[in-house]
């Protein structure tokens, strides 16, 4: 990069970050917060905006001598794609380089095979970036979310999803939505939402805990992801917890914490009209004592997760989400007295503050990493 022409690379790089970091600012700002020359960053910022990824916003208008263009990052020089694949819902949106949403689809997920999910995904795909005035061709980087592991083209660990886990799927997958896909866990998706936008902002050690048709965690350790050495780091529905279901395919701590397991509980203690585990907690936030009871079976489950979890990782912060999760008004004070029973490490327990879209979010996040690099590097040849 000694090269005239690599030496302008890494200037407009420079100029480029600066911009994304810092917001919208003048040239003078820029060079005074870049270090380079006023001359250097007029030209950057020519190149730039020649490849259409800064663009002028208007003029300085206050204080002495005179007004000065004011520059930002052009959000509409790329765009990614975010899917959430859940057991329940399949949730899609587009967005921009500034990070704003321009397109968003919530479906329900009645899908009974895994080819059927596949396309459905796609169909899905589809509407939203034609919503977005876009087609697929367009969107720089597309991040899936999912249950399971990916590894080597497979998705394991994926029981809730009939089919989810046979040979080539990500292959389809990739077919159908393009290139430049990333598959990622979706608790991992949710932890990196909830660090970019949500509960776990500015914290570098934590955990986000989902709760929900399954249970699956994201783990944060010094401001990155941590997948372990297969990726299966978070895979806390395998772990041992004393029960009588064979724990091989889905996990022992997943049957015995997942919403089918608090419907069963519900129902051995006399509430045979509950559907759901949401029908639950309303009740138990109602004041129903039985259904009460099932919350504090629940919560004291969850308290084995972050005592087991407390001992081996030490987070600064538990986040819970999920559709079990997310109930911390109910679950709280007895997940917090049935720790005080298990453990003397209590890492602090908030809930999440993305809701149901944290996945989303999360992809969205990811997607944005990536795709910012990617529409620099290719902006074409510099202009000498």
């Amino acid at each position: 990069m000694g090269t005239p022409a690599g030496m302008r690379v890494l200037n407009q790089r420079a100029v480029l970050d600066r911009l994304r970091r810092g917001g919208p600012a003048t040239r003078p700002q820029i060079a005074k917060d870049t270090g380079l020359s006023k001359p250097t960053v007029g030209q950057a910022l020519l190149d730039l905006e020649q490849h259409r990824l800064v663009r002028p916003i208007g003029r300085t208008t206050a204080g002495p001598g005179r007004s000065a263009m004011v520059y930002e990052v052009n959000p509409a020089a790329g765009h990614v794609l975010g899917v959430d694949i859940g057991r329940q819902r399949i949730r899609v949106a587009v967005a921009d380089l500034a990070g704003s949403v321009i397109a968003r689809v919530d479906e329900r997920n009645r899908c009974r095979t895994a080819g059927a999910l596949v396309r459905t995904v796609r169909d899905l795909a589809v509407r939203t970036v034609s919503d977005a005035g876009l087609s697929l061709a367009e969107m720089v980087v597309k991040v899936v979310g999912t249950p399971g592991v990916p590894r080597d083209r497979t998705l394991l660990h994926a029981p809730n999803l009939p089919g989810w886990e046979r040979p080539g799927l990500l292959d389809e997958l990739e077919t159908l939505l393009g290139p430049d896909l990333v598959v990622e866990n979706d608790a991992n998706l949710a932890a990196v939402g909830e660090r970019a936008y949500g509960a776990a902002r500015g914290v570098d050690v934590f955990v986000c805990v989902t709760v929900g048709t399954g249970i699956g965690m994201g783990i944060v350790v010094d401001g990155r992801l941590f997948r372990g050495a297969n990726g299966a780091a978070g895979e806390v529905g395998y772990l041992p917890y004393p029960s009588d279901v064979d724990g091989a395919a889905r996990g022992r701590l997943e049957s015995a914490v997942a919403a089918e397991s608090v419907v069963a509980l519900a129902r051995s203690r006399g509430l045979g009209s509950v559907k759901s585990a949401r029908d639950v907690f309303a009740l138990a936030r109602g004041g129903d004592a039985r259904a009460l009871d099932v919350v504090r079976d629940e919560a004291e489950r969850l308290a084995f997760v972050v005592a087991s979890v407390a001992a081996v990782i030490d987070p600064e912060l538990v986040v819970l989400g999920g559709g079990i999760g997310s109930n911390t008004d109910l679950l709280g004070p007895p997940l917090a007295e049935a720790l005080a029973r298990l453990t003397p490490l209590a890492p602090r327990i908030v809930a999440g503050e993305l809701g149901d879209g944290a996945v989303l979010s999360g992809a969205v996040a990811i997607g944005l990493a990536a795709a910012r690099d990617l529409v620099f590097d290719r902006r074409g040849e510099v202009t000498l």
